[in-house]
């Protein structure tokens, strides 16, 4: 989320910017944590929001997250 952070920062948006975000999880077992961080960066107006389990992530990560912001 840091990672988002500093690009929506570079881009002069923040998350208030987001309108759509998937996270990909290689356990769904992480999704009560994994949605705790998230809700912390998005606050109470959250955007539209996938979430689904993969099998293996690049470089054997636990989580992937894309997000479209529009200004």
């Amino acid at each position: 989320m840091q990672n988002l952070k500093a690009i929506l920062d570079d881009a002069g948006m923040t998350f208030n910017n987001v309108v759509k975000t998937c996270i990909f999880l290689s356990d769904m077992n992480s999704f009560t944590k994994v949605n705790e961080i998230y809700g912390s960066y998005v606050g109470e107006i959250a955007p539209a929001r996938e979430t689904v389990q993969v099998s293996k992530l690049p470089k054997n990560a636990n989580v992937e997250i894309s997000m479209i912001a529009v200004q």
